[in-house]
């Protein structure tokens, strides 16, 4: 009999091109295609079934160099039972468990915002909260919320522009990654963090979101459709978002590629960084980059 083992293993999602992960169809707004938001906050996320499905499907494809370009074990046909791949998502039947299913050992959850870029005078500038910086594991937050915004370099100016929005600000040091993590992508932008109060994050982000327009094509002629315009909303490039996975290692994991199931969503997720997340990939979106604790857990 295995002991039972739950680890929690927390990461980071570098956007490096526009991130389109739509909410469904088409609604009357300011753009046609828009992205899932939290309903609370109305804040963006990466929900945890689009990051548990890409980590499946590009480990899948790792796993066996997917001979004649079929893929197994990643969708819900044709599961084995017994490869690293099933015994980390789970399955529904197998090959092995005929009349059995089992659950994964991986539960994703949904990747939240914590840094968002922004346009100001200063340059760009990235965006977050004090409860954002904390439920990602940051550490050296300042301790009050802010009148106006914190910002983490010298700005004599006394005042910043976030966008189209002008606020006070004050200098104040900048926080520290969590324990564990060693990022370059840190050291170049920790001097230009502005920390600004709840009730502003949510307009600030929603109003420098991406916002392209396109129009659908004719297949016929291989031209433009008439009266077929549409537009769609993207997290920019260079958005940090908070990534939680739990670990419960109910069974036996008799690893063949991989040591343990969390390596399994790691080497896939990392594969994100080529063929990316989302929609729109064909239209040059998705790629994200993955930063997560050097010592595993965290």
């Amino acid at each position: 009999m295995t002991e039972t083992m739950t680890t929690v293993h927390r990461g980071f999602l570098l956007t490096l091109d526009p991130l389109h992960v739509g909410s469904g169809g088409y609604r009357l707004g300011r753009v046609d295609l828009p992205i899932i938001r939290e309903p609370g906050t109305n804040l963006p996320k990466i929900p945890g079934t689009s990051l548990s499905g890409a980590a499946r499907a590009y480990a899948a494809m790792l796993k066996d160099g997917s001979p004649n370009g079929k893929i197994k074990c990643a969708g819900q046909r044709e599961h084995c039972g017994d490869c690293d791949v099933c015994l980390t998502f789970g399955f529904s039947k197998s090959a092995r468990w005929r009349e059995k299913a089992y659950s994964g050992m991986a539960n994703i959850f949904d990747a939240r915002l914590v840094l968002f870029p922004v346009a100001s005078m200063a340059g760009p500038v990235w965006v977050t909260t004090r409860s954002a910086l904390a439920q990602a594991g940051f550490e050296g937050i300042p301790a009050k919320e802010p009148d106006g915004a914190w910002i983490t370099r010298e700005w004599p100016a006394g005042h910043l522009n976030l966008g189209w929005l002008l606020i006070p600000v004050r200098e104040a040091a900048p926080p520290r990654l969590p324990s564990g993590f060693k990022a370059g992508e840190w050291d170049a932008i920790q001097d230009r963090i502005v920390i600004t109060g709840e009730d502003l994050f949510s307009q600030v982000v929603n109003s420098n979101l991406e916002i392209r327009t396109s129009v659908s094509i004719n297949p016929d002629t291989g031209a433009a459709q008439e009266h077929a315009l549409f537009t769609y909303e993207a997290i920019p490039r260079a958005t940090w978002l908070h990534l939680e996975m739990v670990v419960h290692q109910y069974r036996e994991f008799t690893g063949k590629k991989w040591k343990t199931p969390a390596e399994v969503v790691w080497g896939g997720l990392e594969m994100a960084e080529t063929l990316g997340l989302g929609g729109m990939g064909t239209r040059g979106f998705g790629r994200v980059r993955v930063l997560r604790c050097e010592g595993g857990a965290a």
